[in-house]
């Protein structure tokens, strides 16, 4: 465990607990196709303040040709945030990669291939907004992206201002796709989906959850593709902290609900 001894300067790569709190854990995000570091400020200070050192890298650039050397930059990318994280006493854990879109699905890629000798190998992942096989495309101007995107006004204002426009429309490779809907994986993971997401399978979600021996799939009301950032973003930051919390726990919840009228 670390603690924080002086004022550090929050970043769009870097968000740090509050002065005097120990560290309880490493987030680093991985954003999707279009995205930029600029669009998870919210998330990042959200985990920070919940006293998790949050790292941000650039989304993953995915070649149809070449998904190997892909798989391979996303892990330098991975190494470097997380030695970045780290203090002079040492990474503090767990260490949990939040992922969104491409991000998630070259991701879970990555994991499947079970490289658990890494640096940046996880303790727990989070998959957000995972696309679908056949994902509808995201409409033909920059305002039906949005809508696909977000309903959120102020997560709209950050992708007009930073986001690549047009990116939703080029599809991942099927063979990307197929290694992370196959997945057996082990690790814990919370799979966050919204359920206005025009993009997500969520039959093929559910049944790669189900296979899973320690996966949660949870579906956000009213949510679109960006689900991290939609209009439910502070109930979706506290179901991460909330999954993160009960790896502390051995996945056992904090909290049973033992009864409620709601």
């Amino acid at each position: 465990m670390t603690q924080t001894t002086e004022r550090i300067e929050q970043t769009d790569t870097d968000y740090h607990p509050p002065l005097g709190l120990r560290t309880r854990g490493t987030v680093v995000v991985v954003p999707g196709r279009g995205e930029t570091r600029a669009a998870y400020r919210r998330l990042g200070s959200r985990l920070a303040a919940d006293a998790y050192r949050v790292r941000v890298v650039d989304p993953p650039s995915v070649d149809p040709a070449d998904l190997p050397s892909s798989l391979a930059v996303l892990a330098a990318s991975l190494e470097g945030a997380v030695d970045g994280a780290a203090s002079e006493e040492g990474l503090t854990r767990p260490l949990v990669i939040v992922a969104a879109d491409s991000g998630a699905a070259t991701l879970a890629a990555l994991l499947a291939r079970g490289d658990r000798l890494s640096s940046w190998w996880p303790d727990a992942v989070v998959l957000a907004g995972l696309p679908g096989h056949a994902a509808a495309t995201a409409g033909a101007g920059w305002e039906d992206e949005l809508d696909v995107r977000t309903t959120c006004v102020v997560h709209r204002g950050v992708l007009a201002e930073h986001a690549s426009r047009g990116t939703l429309d080029t599809p991942l490779p099927d063979a990307l796709l197929d290694a992370a809907y196959a997945s057996t994986l082990d690790l814990p993971q919370l799979i966050l989906v919204g359920d206005a997401d025009p993009l997500a399978d969520r039959p093929a979600l559910a049944r790669t959850a189900s296979s899973l021996a320690r996966a949660r799939l949870s579906v956000v009301r009213g949510a679109h593709h960006d689900v991290l950032n939609d209009q439910q973003h502070r109930s979706v930051a506290a179901e991460i902290v909330t999954f993160l919390e009960a790896l502390r726990q051995e996945l056992v919840p904090v909290i049973a609900v033992e009864s409620s009228a709601w």
